[in-house]
């Protein structure tokens, strides 16, 4: 779906708006990384003030994929840093949203993928590797599941139940 803005996909979709299949997420997050147009299908992860299962994530290969993660809004530590993005980046994903703080942003900044925040904070995250992968998880007013399909630009991120085409 190159080039293609995220508005235009919601006023090319309005019927799938209107039956959730095309959702959008409440504006809340911040812009990181080279790449701000992104997208692809997604992987779901929750986790609390811990990002070990994040660092296993971005170990993997990516293959174009978009990891989501929900980390519970917390503000208090950043649960994604410079090192698993730089991982993330050579390792083929597409992007990381996360529904927490990331922290290195000058790192992170300089690698080419997406990523999306709440802020950044300058404290470390747990390692204790608790964590549950692949379970639907709800962010920013919005119900994602494993397997649908992120598109993010600078105007906002949507869900899709499919991929799209136009």
């Amino acid at each position: 779906m190159a080039l293609v803005t995220t508005a235009e996909v919601c006023d090319a979709n309005p019927q799938l708006i209107v039956s959730g299949e095309l959702r959008a997420l409440q504006p809340n997050f911040q812009i990181y990384g080279r790449r701000q147009v992104f997208s692809g299908p997604i992987v779901t992860l929750k986790v609390f003030e811990d990002n070990v299962l994040v660092r296993e994530f971005l170990e993997e290969k990516g293959n174009g994929r978009v990891l989501v993660v929900d980390g519970g809004g917390s503000l208090r530590c950043a649960i994604l840093g410079g090192n698993p993005v730089v991982q993330a980046q050579n390792n083929g994903w597409a992007g990381i949203v996360v529904n927490g703080c990331v922290r290195d942003v000058d790192e992170i900044n300089g690698c080419d993928i997406g990523v999306r925040a709440l802020a950044s904070h300058p404290m470390k995250a747990n390692k204790k590797g608790i964590g549950e992968k692949h379970v639907p998880i709800t962010i920013a007013g919005t119900r994602i599941s494993d397997g649908e399909w992120l598109y993010a630009d600078t105007d906002g991120i949507l869900i899709s139940q499919t991929e799209l085409s136009v």
